[in-house]
């Protein structure tokens, strides 16, 4: 690129925040200044950066200089993301992982110039604002969810992932954020849903997507950030998970917890021992004095070997790996030219579990494709 076109700064900051660098860690890496690279993401103003210096920025952040040279129109804003216990997750923390959708609605809008994705089915179109939804009013919500994505009413959910693709989200994962972030989602011409594999709980992963799709089926066009849409995620999560006319039928009714009943019910559900627990709670099978022993008691005594034999398989976001074999079939295209065509480098791909992946088919009649491919 010659060094009189425009540089647009803010591609640099996303790009940076990617890959988890400060600015005075590209500035050192580039035998430069943190001021100086500051000035260049902020400062419109700023000279153009030099062809080498631009060289060194792309070759650190696995990005291609041309990345740098056309503006970002569509940045994921933080009043729009849905945080999985923002409270509790450092500002930066948050810049980082949306540089993650800003990155991955880039990937997204290249593969809509391809194939069609599942449209978004939203189960009821009139929520009640967030300060007059009550609990009532989510429990109907989850049982509506349910019947609008064809589920059971009263049975396991097999694949929440899988049920919320169907639905029209699109899920993804990262990795290397921080362990800070469990999950988050927005909504643009999609649904997206971002969870942390970090932790390795599957049971959690599980909640903290059913989470998520609650902001997608409660707060579309809500301001993120009030406490109260974190609340009522968490409630539509459990109702969804645990609808409440089977959970009050299956939980035990002993004077004590019987915890054999309640491991068994962990499994078939496959939510965690906790999350029973709260919903026992929040439904006033248990306690509060119950409910207290019992965090207390799977805390003490029940072991990470325990644990580990009642979680639930894994669940693996199937649309995005479906497209890129699609797009490999129909079209000849492979990781490698998505990326060129983002001008980005391959791993940034990577990062969000896209690789080339020849004569590995995706479970058949699993997401449907509209069209399978645009022309």
């Amino acid at each position: 690129m010659a060094e009189s076109e425009q540089f647009f700064g803010n591609r640099l900051r996303v790009a940076r925040t990617f890959n988890g660098y400060t600015l005075a860690e590209v500035g050192e890496a580039i035998c430069t200044t943190r001021q100086y690279i500051q000035k260049l993401e902020v400062d419109d103003s700023c000279s153009p950066p030099s062809v080498t210096t631009v060289d060194a920025l792309a070759s650190l952040l696995n990005v291609e200089p041309g990345f740098f040279y056309s503006p970002l129109l569509d940045e994921v804003q933080e009043e729009e993301c849905h945080f999985r216990k923002a409270k509790t997750t450092p500002v930066n923390i948050r810049t980082r992982a949306r540089s993650y959708g800003t990155f991955f609605g880039q990937i997204l809008k290249y593969v809509d110039s391809h194939v069609d994705l599942p449209v978004l089915k939203i189960p009821v179109e009139n929520v009640p604002s967030p300060q007059s939804l009550n609990a009532e009013h989510i429990e109907k919500i989850a049982a509506t969810s349910r019947l609008a994505w064809n589920l059971h009413p009263d049975e396991p959910i097999h694949n929440v992932t899988r049920t919320l693709e169907n639905a029209g989200c699109v899920v993804t994962t990262f990795h290397g954020v921080s362990e800070k972030v469990d999950a988050f989602s927005f909504i643009r011409s999609r649904a997206v849903i971002v969870s942390n594999t970090a932790k390795g709980n599957t049971a959690r992963s599980r909640f903290d997507r059913a989470h998520e799709g609650g902001h997608v089926v409660l707060h579309r066009g809500i301001e993120s950030g009030d406490p109260l849409l974190d609340e009522q995620a968490n409630q539509f999560a459990s109702a969804f998970l645990l609808p409440r006319n089977a959970f009050i039928r299956e939980f035990p009714k002993n004077n004590k917890l019987y915890w054999p009943k309640i491991l068994e019910m962990s499994i078939r559900w496959g939510v965690s021992l906790q999350a029973l627990i709260r919903r026992a709670y929040d439904l006033s099978i248990i306690d509060p004095v119950k409910y207290r022993y019992a965090h207390v008691y799977i805390n003490k005594y029940i072991k990470e070997d325990v644990l580990a034999s009642i979680a639930p398989p894994e669940e693996v976001p199937e649309i995005l790996p479906q497209v890129i074999s699609l797009l490999r079939d129909s079209k000849g295209l492979i990781v490698s030219d998505i990326a060129e065509s983002l001008h980005v480098k391959p791993e940034v791909l990577n990062s969000f579990g896209i690789f080339d992946s020849p004569g590995s088919n995706p479970p058949k009649n699993v997401i449907y494709l509209e069209k399978q491919r645009k022309i």
